[in-house]
């Protein structure tokens, strides 16, 4: 067999896309996650922290924030219940000369060239694939591609941060795998002002009056514990504003309009 070494895998181009969401507001989460990532002595390692929370609270975008932050490249990796320890690491393709060729994951990517990788939902995995990444997650900072039979070394710079829906595990993460994800940072719904900040800056053509009645509603969900996020609210806003200038009708009637159109009935519950 042709032995295989790290040039002949071919690095992955899958860079995480330009969010357009920048980090709004709980400027003390952010500072929790570079804190994380901090290394203060040559003898030291970075944590690989986890973002904890309900789904559109903006854990991706935190990450994300943070990363460029640091001024790194940032890598997305998307899990699945499918997810296979080859998926994470190393996958054998059929070249265009029908030649085996070796593929690298974004997150081997990553390590190779010091960029920070986002391991999205990570709640989904089986164990087996959290066993293949247990050397990384520790002080060894390795991964081993049983397929190609090397042993790959993070570089200095890589990062890692995982993101989690809160109480929606696919599968029960192992012991051994928690804790080495650590510190575990807790993302809640926006407070009102910082909601308003958030759709002015995704919304900057959206008039006060739709901002303030798309906050007042999502406010009013969260304090029912209802899982309405700040992208549903966009979209909601969107809508509206699009309804509008398509028809010329009156926002008193297309907002509630919008809000079903977006949500579903049941949303209209939560309207004044």
């Amino acid at each position: 067999m042709e032995r295989v070494t790290i040039d002949d895998i071919a690095l992955s181009l899958a860079h995480a896309a330009e969010l357009p969401l920048k980090w709004i507001g709980q400027e003390e989460i952010l500072q929790q996650l570079l804190a994380a990532w901090m290394v203060i002595d040559d003898r030291d390692i970075p944590f690989n922290p986890r973002i904890i929370g309900k789904p559109g609270v903006g854990k991706t975008t935190l990450a994300y924030a943070a990363a460029k932050k640091l001024g790194r490249e940032v890598y997305l990796f998307q899990a699945t219940m499918d997810t296979r320890p080859e998926d994470l690491i190393v996958t054998p393709v059929v070249g265009p000369d029908n030649r085996i060729q070796y593929a690298a994951s974004s997150l081997v990517t990553a390590m190779l060239r010091g960029g920070v990788l986002i391991l999205d939902e990570g709640n989904r995995m089986s164990e087996k694939a959290w066993a293949s990444l247990a050397p990384l997650l520790d002080d060894r900072r390795y991964v081993e591609s049983i397929i190609t039979g090397l042993t790959i070394r993070a570089h200095r710079d890589f990062r890692i941060v995982v993101t989690m829906n809160e109480d929606s595990s696919t599968f029960e993460i192992p012991e051994y795998i928690h804790s080495r994800l650590q510190p575990q940072i807790y993302i809640d719904f926006p407070e009102a002002d910082e909601e308003l900040l958030i759709l002015r800056e995704n919304l900057p053509f959206a008039d006060d009056a739709i901002l303030a009645y798309v906050v007042n509603f999502l406010q009013r969900a969260h304090a029912a514990d209802e899982l309405y996020s700040v992208r549903d609210g966009i979209n909601i806003a969107r809508y509206a504003l699009k309804m509008i200038k398509a028809t010329g009708g009156d926002r008193a009637e297309l907002l509630p309009l919008a809000v079903m159109r977006i949500l579903g009935d049941e949303a209209l519950h939560y309207l004044k």
